[in-house]
């Protein structure tokens, strides 16, 4: 396994959506209501996911700098646009005032409260911004110690860019970290491009790895990280 014979971390650090709070499911139920609310309930609301994603992955990388809630409306603008549905002020706040009621999976916080208990400085690095993500940190029963924000970077995963403003913010070294997400998409191209550890929570959404990065370790779900940092001698 790779990260035998690499030295205990500092800090963890998380990709949030996905990987603590419950996205997918959140999403759907977000997507589900705008569809409802315009009397669409015949468009599959997966295909509506999916062209609102693409859009939203482009714009975050297209200058000038965002904000997330900025650019969430303006994807899902799009997404409705191609779907010929007319998009409305209350479909963006249904999206991200959703968002921040997302619950974490229900191993998170337990499974979080043993890693701080062992010792271990735990930061969030998320794509999104600080008002929004707000309520889900709340979530988490005070265990965070930093959150890090593509607002406060002024730029989004997957580039680098995120990565080296929270390395830079905590004031370690790529080796004092080791990160854990659940994206390949947008965490494993920094993963493979600054040379931090990773940990891959793969929760069986069919995500695929990048054709030129395998994690450090992969596993199911987050509880499953304080075994393995106990067989590491980490803990």
């Amino acid at each position: 396994m790779p990260l035998f014979n690499t030295p205990r971390p500092q800090w963890l650090t998380f990709d949030c959506y996905g990987t603590l709070i419950q996205w997918d499911e959140g999403l759907l139920a977000a997507v589900e209501r705008i569809l409802r609310s315009k009397g669409s309930v015949d468009i599959d609301p997966a295909r509506l996911i999916s062209i609102y994603d693409s859009h939203e992955h482009a714009l975050e990388q297209t200058p000038p700098h965002r904000s997330f809630r900025t650019v969430a409306g303006e994807s899902l603008r799009l997404a409705l646009d191609e779907l010929g549905l007319r998009s409305s002020p209350d479909d963006i706040s249904v999206l991200t005032d959703g968002i921040g009621a997302m619950p974490p999976f229900p191993e998170v916080v337990e499974s979080l409260r043993r890693l701080k208990t062992a010792g271990f400085n735990l930061c969030i690095v998320s794509n999104t911004d600080d008002d929004i993500i707000a309520s889900n940190v709340a979530q988490l029963d005070g265990l965070i110690d930093r959150v890090i924000t593509a607002q406060q970077a002024g730029v989004y995963k997957p580039a680098r860019g995120l990565f080296d403003h929270a390395h830079a913010q905590l004031g370690v070294s790529k080796d004092d970290v080791v990160h854990i997400c659940a994206s390949p998409h947008l965490d494993h191209a920094a993963a493979r491009d600054v040379g931090f550890r990773c940990v891959w929570i793969d929760r069986g959404t069919g995500r695929q790895l990048l054709p030129d990065y395998t994690p450090d370790a992969t596993l199911s779900k987050l509880d499953q990280v304080a075994p393995l940092f106990n067989e590491l001698g980490w803990l």
